[in-house]
């Protein structure tokens, strides 16, 4: 039974029936990666915020096939049609890949926005094939635009796809950041099981030796072992409760960009390691550079990353401000609402 998630309300089947225009988010997670959670929560927020007049409805990841023919009952011309955000544009994760395909390719006469991605098809036979399947489905919709949030995934989706392309910051930038004053004694190791891991243990190690005798060291994951999944209407908790980790903390180690993100929304010194095709650094660079206290590192050497780890323990949190960056993305929706 496919589900919408409409305010707090879970609608089965059916839809609202009212004059709203509606703003279909698909591909909504409920895996328990919190960064991708956050994502998803910054996008519904940013909606309800700038466009107000909209309805925004979400659909489940694993509820888009069923959802695609209801929606496609009810849709009027001034509706949008969405698609979530993240780090998962290309052929590493084939199920959102796939998905993506299905509804670009499916909605073809309303304004349809591939919310912030990074992108990665990898150089070898697969990636060449799942290239050009994703190619042949978003040629299909003459109103797809692409949103890309680093400067490398910008211009590789330029060359990829024949589709209009624009550059934000990651959606989870748009959130207010917050300054709970908690007592700070700890640090924290956010690393990544998967795939795109390439940071050394070695390094790992020897960073958490040097912090061993002077904070109580931790180590975790964005990605939750409990709950087993989230919806819509437990994800504001589950997001507010990661914000308070990262704000008891004296320093976060971490290879995941959206534990970077989080250190920014909290004023939480970071340190942030690569993945296997550059995301986080790309958008570090492009969007958080001038952040004092986080900073991006492929060193190895166990004396520079102290001495990096020693700087940024010690800066001051300043004013930032990383909305003005949606500024090409509230155009484009407001050139189709007419507002």
């Amino acid at each position: 039974m496919a589900n919408f998630y409409i305010d707090t309300i879970t609608v089965a089947h059916e839809l609202p029936n009212n004059d709203r225009p509606k703003f279909y988010m698909f591909g909504v997670p409920s895996y328990t990666n919190m960064g991708d959670q956050a994502v998803a929560l910054a996008e519904r927020k940013y909606i309800e915020n700038e466009f107000p007049e909209y309805q925004y409805i979400e659909i489940i990841e694993e509820d888009d096939d069923e959802a695609i023919p209801v929606v496609k009952k009810h849709l009027q011309p001034k509706d949008i049609i969405a698609f979530t955000g993240g780090g998962n544009m290309g052929n590493l994760y084939h199920n959102h890949e796939e998905a993506r395909r299905k509804v670009f390719s499916t909605f073809t006469d309303n304004l349809t926005i591939s919310f912030s991605q990074s992108i990665h098809f990898e150089d070898n036979e697969d990636g060449a094939a799942e290239k050009k399947k994703s190619q042949e489905a978003y040629s299909k919709n003459p109103n797809l635009v692409l949103v890309a949030r680093d400067a490398q995934s910008f211009h590789r989706m330029q060359r990829t796809f024949r589709n209009p392309v624009i550059f934000t910051p990651d959606m989870v930038l748009y959130m207010n950041s917050v300054d709970w004053k908690f007592k700070r004694n700890g640090a924290l190791f956010v690393l990544r099981h998967d795939t795109e891991k390439v940071v050394k243990q070695s390094t790992i190690d020897n960073v958490k030796g040097l912090l061993d005798d002077t904070l109580p060291v931790k180590r975790v994951d964005t990605v939750l072992d409990e709950p087993s999944t989230i919806t819509p209407i437990t994800r504001d908790t589950l997001y507010e409760e990661e914000l308070e980790l990262f704000s008891h903390q004296n320093i976060i180690i971490t290879d995941r960009w959206h534990a970077m993100v989080f250190s920014v929304l909290t004023g939480t010194p970071c340190l942030l390691f690569g993945n296997s095709y550059g995301k986080g650094k790309h958008a570090y660079m492009d969007w958080l550079e001038h952040v004092n206290w986080v900073d991006y590192t492929d060193e190895e050497d166990t004396e520079r990353i102290k001495t990096l780890m020693q700087h940024l323990i010690i800066q001051k949190r300043h004013h930032y401000d990383a909305k003005t960056g949606f500024r090409q993305l509230y155009d484009v929706i407001s050139r189709y609402t007419g507002k």
